[in-house]
């Protein structure tokens, strides 16, 4: 086995996927059966410089120098070789934000990433102009709320890209961007897959009249699909790479996506009727769709696959952090009295439980709004616990109450889809930390949804290996294979998922809970006044 792994790295029968997460760049190295053999890391962090959260483009390059280093150091330490080549690259990244460059290819204020909520006036006037929701971390609404602003470097844009975006054209040459992260800068028009035409006639008209002449598409980056060609590292992008001169240029990439493209294709959830939710201090749904949504709603956003299917985005801010409260605090009262248990076993003790409780909760009520939660019009967050005095105060049901909790606002999210839109779902991957409890959290989540939930290993390496793959697909793909089709036939036909479908009983209960929880929200608003 390690011999075959040398040969493959050797003969350059290898992947390379490099994704910039918000914390950390990660480089994942795959081998011919598509497997990760080698990896490499670099943590890195924004900064908040002048009211605005950015990355410097130092730290981008330092971060890529430094993660492809160590991920390098990894294949000399496993198989003794030198990472000269590689057969196939891609880069991905957080989508939107906002990074604008001159005519000369300099940037013209620091990058704005997604995490600015400073693009309210924009956000609104351009969803109400266009008729499709554009949130404020869009690329296209920090392009227009600069020029709302009046501000200097306006008139000297010649290019605006993403982080994906940005590196890849520095390492090829092309100014080039994968569909999926392209629709998370501006509408696509699935039928196309290219911006939507009349959509950016209307913003070069809208800009126009406040006295910004544009020609947006020649603005943004062209838009390539899964499986096209997107360019080869150069000599000079290699030595961005390696400044040691060993990794060699022509190395073909796939083109640069965002990390929910490379999310959706490290869960296996491309195809239309299918879909992931991850789950950690957020959570999120993201499911393919198989026609356009009869109108605008702003719960939801609107992006595609890496193929350019339309995908709607359910996002809620509060995911499973009040859990974790919960769950050292437990862990505290344990150790008072003597017990000893790692964290790992409170979770698993408190998670199984809430198996034994009532459909319902029995009656309980959990928030865990830390934060404000668009999804339910609160700009502002309280964690409260409320019962009534007939209710039933057990650990199970206070476990349920809080499982449930952390998935209600995403149901009330997937209403829109599965009841208002008749939106159809067949599968539901899982992933994130609020499923590492087997069976639990999974459960409640196929009953919150009424459709199966699988999880597995399958999205271990993440968004660096989903890149990774649609690399591997740009290079091997076959006349007519779809992404789709390549996912299931070449990477993930031997994985193992468990997938439990949902019980009428936790169906009924859920539906239960999240009416009181809905009904609740009263409470939860005057927590936010009063306190």
């Amino acid at each position: 086995m390690i011999e075959d792994i040398r040969a493959a790295i050797a003969e350059g029968r290898t992947a390379l996927g490099i994704e910039f997460g918000s914390t950390r760049i990660k480089a994942v190295l795959t081998g011919p059966d598509n497997k990760p053999v080698a990896t490499g890391g670099h943590d890195w962090e924004n900064q908040f410089v002048a009211r605005v959260w950015t990355y410097s483009l130092d730290a981008v390059w330092n971060g890529l120098r430094d993660a492809f280093r160590s991920l390098a150091d990894d294949v000399r330490s496993r198989y003794g070789v030198e990472l000269r080549t590689v057969g196939a690259m891609g880069v991905s990244a957080m989508m939107h934000g906002y990074l604008a460059f001159d005519a000369d290819d300099q940037l013209l204020v620091p990058f704005r990433t997604w995490r600015n909520t400073i693009t309210g006036p924009a956000s609104e006037e351009l969803s109400a102009v266009l008729g499709y929701n554009i949130p404020q971390r869009w690329s296209i609404a920090h392009l227009y709320q600069a020029i709302l602003n009046g501000e200097e470097h306006v008139a000297r844009i010649a290019t605006i890209n993403t982080l994906a975006g940005y590196v890849h054209a520095q390492l090829t040459g092309e100014r080039v961007l994968g569909v999926g992260d392209a629709s998370g800068m501006f509408p696509i028009d699935t039928s196309t897959g290219d911006y939507n035409a009349t959509m950016v006639a209307r913003f070069d008209d809208l800009v126009a009249e406040a006295g910004f002449a544009c020609n947006l598409a020649d603005i943004l980056p062209a838009v390539r699909a899964a499986g096209q060609p997107a360019g080869a590292l150069t000599p000079t992008g290699a030595a961005l790479i390696d400044p040691s001169g060993i990794l060699q240029a022509g190395v073909p990439f796939c083109p640069p996506e965002g990390d929910a493209g490379t999310g959706m294709v490290a869960t296996n959830s491309v195809a239309p009727r299918t879909g992931n939710v991850s789950a950690g201090t957020s959570i999120f749904a993201m499911v393919v769709l198989e026609h356009e949504l009869t109108r605008m709603h702003p719960e939801l956003d609107l992006v595609t696959t890496p193929s350019g299917d339309l995908v709607a985005m359910v996002h809620c801010n509060n995911g499973a952090s009040e859990l974790n409260a919960w769950a050292a605090l437990f862990g505290d009262f344990a150790g008072r009295i003597g017990a000893t248990a790692d964290t790992g076993r409170v979770f698993e003790t408190l998670f199984r439980a809430s198996l034994d409780g009532d459909p319902d909760a029995g009656g309980l009520l959990a928030y865990n709004y830390l934060s404000g939660e668009h999804i339910t019009g609160l700009e502002e967050g309280r964690p409260l616990f409320v019962r009534t005095p007939d209710s039933q105060l057990t650990l199970a049901n206070f476990m349920r109450a809080q499982l449930f909790a952390a998935l209600a606002s995403l149901r009330i999210g997937m209403n829109i889809l599965l009841r208002d839109e008749a939106v159809g779902l067949d599968a539901l991957f899982a992933h994130g930390g609020l499923f590492r409890t087997r069976g639990v959290a999974q459960r409640y989540l196929a009953a919150a949804v009424n459709a199966p939930v699988s999880v597995g290993d399958i999205a271990g390496e993440g968004g660096a290996w989903g890149i990774a793959l649609l690399a591997a697909y740009a290079r091997d793909r076959t006349e007519g294979q779809t992404l789709a089709d390549y996912l299931t036939g070449s990477v993930f036909a031997g994985a193992a998922l468990e997938t439990v479908a949902p019980d009428p009983s936790d169906v009924a209960g859920f539906e239960a809970y999240v009416e009181r929880f809905s009904t609740g929200l009263a409470v939860e608003r005057a927590a936010v006044e009063h306190t």
